[in-house]
């Protein structure tokens, strides 16, 4: 390999540990992955292990670079993404986490969330942060775990016990502990910080009666925050870029115009709008959030959240063992022709947007004596298509557009029956780039442009490449009638363990 500079992304996701080396055109020269083991302590709760997040990152990191044989004085900028509401809590002496990380699948707050809607308190976070109150978000899971441990929050405000989203947490790691910070798009999502202002809301501090102290600095997305320390790779290499995995993805796929979109099929599903420098608030539990800031400007966009998309085949695959590993579930939906009268609600963790319902359950409904695992097969890949049709929908209302095309990335974007699916159910074109790791080709972008690797953002849209387009094929009287089935299942799932 020559001496040529790369960029380096860190994507720390809810199921696993990416790291991947990216030239200046864009390309992918080397990928490393490992996966986190999940824990579920209880029904509806989700948590991770912060030391095998930082472990596992650090080895993913060590390893793209040999594999990409470079040295890291050729790696000219270090970018982070990351599963964005996860909250963790540290000691600042020793950086021992003091509890597991709860995961933004996690619904162990939802009674905390339920008390203050019944406090009347939703309109004013709603006000200031784009948010519902929701267990998702970072600021509850934070009162949680203050609550939980006695000592813990007297400690938070002398400042020896920090908070961080897992980008914070990675940032405090890399850097020797020197930099407690997060970007705006991260902090955007805690339900603590004032979009308008960009700056923490003592009101809401207030009322979730947790500390400033133990809060990271906020900072741009693109900006050289510091370097990480020498012994992890050889030689320091600057950090300089960081936003949410969704944010991050909507960079990497260069929507930089007010009124371009992408979707991400990761774990959950994941729409974002681009809506420029207005924050547009909701009338259909959509979220409005901050995308990204550079320099003085800030871009803003409205998103859907769909907690269970991907999550469901490996939920075919780990508890239903209906398949050995998740790509083959393209080759076996396939096998029928339709699905046969059987939807699938995977509301495994309650259901996100436009719904914002923790109590609702996953719900499999239409089955007959003839409905068999290819027809399950397939109901959950049109489930995401389904949810994010319930996305869209909400969205255009919202910004008062119609979409011309949605661009897309993520795992599932491989299979074409879905990619087929998802355009036919939309009646929009579908386009998937070469690259499909935009989450963190995002990333990787962010930290080029502080420090001049790329020089424009017009630098990063030619790099954009169409890989396919898929086109809708299917009529409009079908389209609308299987949606309608869809909304008649879902009602089903809705409200279940009220």
């Amino acid at each position: 390999m020559s001496k040529q500079k790369f960029v380096l992304a860190l994507d720390s996701g809810t199921t696993s540990c990416r790291a991947i080396v990216f030239t200046h055109e864009g390309r992918m020269v080397a990928v490393a992955q490992q996966e986190i083991q999940q824990f579920y302590p209880h029904p509806g709760e989700v948590e991770h292990d912060p030391e095998e997040i930082w472990e596992r990152q650090l080895a993913v990191a060590q390893e793209a670079l040999r594999i990409a044989e470079i040295t890291a004085d050729q790696v000219a900028a270090i970018g982070i993404t990351n599963q964005r509401e996860t909250t963790i809590l540290w000691e600042k002496s020793s950086g021992r986490p003091v509890a597991k990380a709860i995961v933004w699948q996690s619904r162990v707050t939802a009674p905390l969330c339920a008390q203050l809607k019944k406090d009347g308190l939703e309109p004013l976070f709603r006000e200031k942060t784009g948010l519902v109150v929701d267990a998702y978000f970072s600021g509850t899971k934070i009162k949680y775990l203050l609550d939980q441990n006695p000592g813990l929050r007297s400690a938070a405000e002398r400042g020896e016990i920090l908070f961080g989203t897992v980008d914070t947490w990675l940032l405090w790691r890399l850097s020797g502990g020197k930099l407690h910070i997060t970007d705006v798009s991260n902090a955007s999502r805690t339900l603590l910080f004032n979009i308008q202002t960009l700056e923490w809301d003592s009101e809401l501090l207030r009322l979730l009666n947790v500390p400033r102290a133990m809060l990271p600095e906020v900072r741009p997305s693109s900006a050289i925050y510091g370097e990480t320390a020498a012994h992890l790779f050889g030689s320091p290499i600057p950090l300089s870029g960081a936003a949410g995995d969704q944010q991050a993805a909507t960079f990497g796929q260069a929507c930089f115009q007010p009124g371009s979109a992408k979707n991400t099929y990761g774990t959950g599903c994941f729409l974002l709008l681009n809506t420029g420098p207005f924050a547009i608030p909701s009338r259909h539990g959509l979220l409005t959030t901050v995308g990204w800031q550079i320099g003085r400007e800030t871009t803003y966009c409205l998103e859907g959240a769909v907690f269970i998309a991907g999550a469901a085949v490996q939920w075919l695959r780990d508890e239903l063992q209906i398949i050995k590993s998740s790509d083959e579930i393209e080759e076996l939906a396939a096998q029928v022709p339709d699905n046969g009268g059987v939807y699938f609600v995977p509301a495994l963790v309650g259901l996100g947007a436009p719904y914002w319902d923790p109590h609702a359950r996953g719900a499999i409904v239409g089955l007959s004596r003839g409905s068999n695992r290819s027809h399950l097969a397939r109901a959950a890949l049109e489930a995401m298509a389904f949810q994010t049709r319930d996305i869209l929908d909400a969205m255009q209302d919202d910004a008062g557009i119609r979409l011309n095309t949605l661009k897309v990335d993520g795992g599932a974007t491989v299979n074409n029956l879905l990619m087929q699916f998802q355009a036919d159910v939309l009646g929009t074109p579908v386009r998937r780039p070469v690259v499909r790791e935009t989450t963190a080709l995002g990333a990787a972008y962010l930290a080029g442009l502080a420090v001049g690797y790329w020089e424009s953002q017009a630098d990063i849209t030619k790099n954009w490449a169409l890989d396919r387009e898929f086109s809708p094929l299917m009529p409009g009287h079908s389209r609308d009638h299987l949606y309608r089935i869809w909304k008649r299942a879902t009602e089903r799932a809705l409200h279940w363990d009220e």
